[in-house]
């Protein structure tokens, strides 16, 4: 199964449209969004071509419908214009015999008693992609679309055959790679 992970889109038009290019290319299986979806949120500057309703039209068009956790950002408003559930705080896949928890992250300690050696954690919300391991538990980030707080590219995350690929945004260039071992 091939899984792309994106997070963190705040309402920007122009990095969605990339995003979508990308999913035209990758072809994935699914599209996981991690939250904050439309709403840019009280403490970031807007982001470019900020136009929720666009961002909704376009997500709105998917086939299969995105997979999404709730992020800080979002709320019962922004359930109105996705045709998707949205509202959910986390969500559990099994890919290759893993149990991966999807969670946007503002609360991700409280899913730590879920977890077993082997789990995946995905989530978002620092805009930093980055990986750790702790305790047999794998915790990965897939950076922010629209609003990156590192120096490291807008990105998204694909998962397949055992292996993390942040990817560019942009370009869709591969920039960091963990096999999951």
């Amino acid at each position: 199964m091939k899984l792309m992970i994106a997070s963190d889109l705040h309402g920007s038009k122009y990095y969605v449209e990339r995003l979508m290019d990308r999913y035209r290319e990758e072809a994935p299986d699914r599209l996981a969004l991690l939250g904050d979806i439309l709403y840019h949120g009280p403490r970031n500057a807007l982001p470019r071509e900020y136009d929720t309703r666009a961002v909704a039209d376009m997500l709105n068009s998917l086939v299969p419908a995105p997979l999404c956790v709730k992020g800080n950002c979002d709320g019962e408003v922004d359930q109105m214009v996705l045709h998707f559930p949205v509202l959910a705080e986390t969500a559990v896949l099994y890919v290759d015999d893993r149990t991966i928890f999807l969670t946007h992250g503002h609360r991700r300690e409280e899913l730590v008693p879920l977890l077993s050696p082997g789990d995946i954690l995905i989530s978002g919300h620092t805009h930093i992609p980055g990986m750790q391991k702790e305790d047999g538990i794998l915790y990965v980030n897939p950076g922010s679309v629209s609003l990156p707080k590192s120096v490291d590219p807008r990105s998204y995350l694909i998962l397949e055959d055992g292996q993390l690929l942040w990817k560019g945004v942009e370009t869709g260039t591969v920039w960091k790679r963990e096999d999951l071992g």
